[in-house]
């Protein structure tokens, strides 16, 4: 057995007439596309050339934005969102450690003065039992001193009227005795031992009246000290009293009470936060602020603030914060005449505060370029290019910035996408 090959497949192809004429027509179609070829060259060499001319660099329209430079009213505003927060919403916390019995929860309506919850400390009530029974004692001690003032003044004045009345009685004795004396009936040396006599009693009466001075002034000495003692332990009493008073924790005001951040008959530490209280009477606005805005800003400036839909309501700037946060400064704005009716606690309202206003000034429309070269440069277009020009900007607002050297009413420049630019002096804009 034979294994056959290919060979009875195979045929002999002859050159036809027709294929002979194709090769001949091959070097003309090579000449005819070495010729689209150079035209194709020249006309890019001619596009590259005329976008040299036009720019170093070159770029796509949709990649930039381009504005006009315009003679109009320049308002200087601030517009951003805030939130509602109550301008008097105070925390009340624990006078002192103890368990507290609440008496209300989150968003009941509270009236002034009414009880909100208890707090029980057996320590300071029996810390007041004791301060009172001191009181008791010293107040005693300050009456008992009164007393003692009063006998010691009594007993000097019982000594004063003896000593008067013994310088009387040597008086009438030293008189009888001159008597006698003059009718010879009595001794010289009677008379001189009476005026002795009277002499004694003159200075016992003497002594007599400072010792009742000085037992007078010692008498309310004594009687002050202890009554100083007394005032000073009932001033400790007052305010265990306050304090005592104090563990029920009332509401300042009417309003609703917020958010409680204890349960029920929960053990608390002294000075714990219980509960706040917020006075739905008085509202404010907290805005947040770029930090390029906030150093115009001053409290009293006026504001619109509004909630979406209806009337704008007026305000004011009432609080700045002193510090940057974020690249961003807190303000506070408060209602003037009256406030949006239904306001609730972190509501979302818009506010715009205008810091002032140029009349006729010219400018543009703000965008990056202010940034990216301190608004010193700006690109005008002119036509497809555009050439880098100096400039000088003024003040600026969330939409425009003013021009005060370098361009003209009517001139476009690019206000967004000159990033990408580089250094360059001249950009084609394609």
């Amino acid at each position: 057995m034979s294994i056959r090959d290919t060979s009875g497949q195979d045929r002999t192809v002859s050159h036809t007439h027709s294929d002979s004429r194709i090769a001949r027509k091959l070097p003309s179609r090579n000449v005819m596309l070495i010729g689209a070829a150079s035209a194709a060259l020249l006309l890019l060499g001619v596009w590259v050339v005329g976008a040299w001319s036009g720019g170093s660099r070159s770029v796509d329209s949709s990649r930039v934005r381009i504005a006009e430079v315009k003679r109009g009213d320049l308002v200087r505003d601030i517009s951003a969102d805030g939130r509602v927060i109550a301008a008097n919403s105070p925390t009340l916390y624990a006078i002192a450690g103890g368990t507290v019995t609440l008496k209300v929860v989150a968003g009941d309506v509270v009236k002034n003065g009414q009880a909100l919850a208890e707090i029980d400390s057996p320590e300071l009530r029996s810390k007041l039992a004791q301060e009172e029974a001191t009181l008791a004692s010293l107040e005693a001690e300050a009456s008992r001193a009164a007393l003692d003032a009063e006998l010691a003044r009594a007993t000097a004045r019982k000594a004063l009227d003896q000593a008067e009345v013994d310088r009387i009685a040597a008086q009438r004795d030293l008189e009888r005795y001159q008597r006698g004396f003059d009718g010879g009936a009595v001794a010289q040396v009677d008379v001189a031992k009476a005026q002795d006599e009277l002499k004694k009693a003159e200075i016992g009466l003497e002594h007599a009246r400072k010792d009742e001075g000085l037992q007078g002034r010692g008498a309310g000495l004594d009687t002050r000290n202890k009554r100083l003692l007394a005032d000073r332990q009932k001033a400790v009493v007052t305010e265990l009293q306050r304090q005592v008073a104090a563990l029920t924790l009332r509401a300042p005001f009417d309003g609703q009470v917020g958010q409680v951040q204890i349960t029920q008959r929960e053990n608390v530490a002294i000075n714990a936060p219980i509960l706040s209280v917020v006075d739905l009477g008085v509202f404010e606005v907290e805005i947040k602020v770029p930090e390029s805005f906030a150093r115009d800003l001053a409290i009293g400036m006026p504001a619109q603030i509004t909630s979406g839909v209806g009337e704008p309501y007026p305000g004011k700037v009432s609080a700045v914060s002193p510090e940057v946060v974020n690249g961003e400064v807190n303000a506070r704005l408060r209602f003037d005449d009256k406030q949006p009716p239904g306001l609730r606690q972190n509501q979302r309202l818009n506010a715009r505060i205008v810091l002032d206003t140029r009349r006729n000034a010219l400018m543009v429309e703000r965008g990056p370029f202010v940034d990216q070269s301190g608004g010193r440069y700006a690109y005008v277009v002119d036509g497809s290019s555009a050439v880098r020009r100096p400039i000088r900007t003024g003040v600026s607002s969330l939409g425009a910035v003013e021009i005060l050297e370098g361009l003209q009413p009517g001139e476009r420049i690019v206000v967004s996408g000159s990033d990408q630019f580089g250094d360059a002096e001249r950009i084609k804009i394609n």
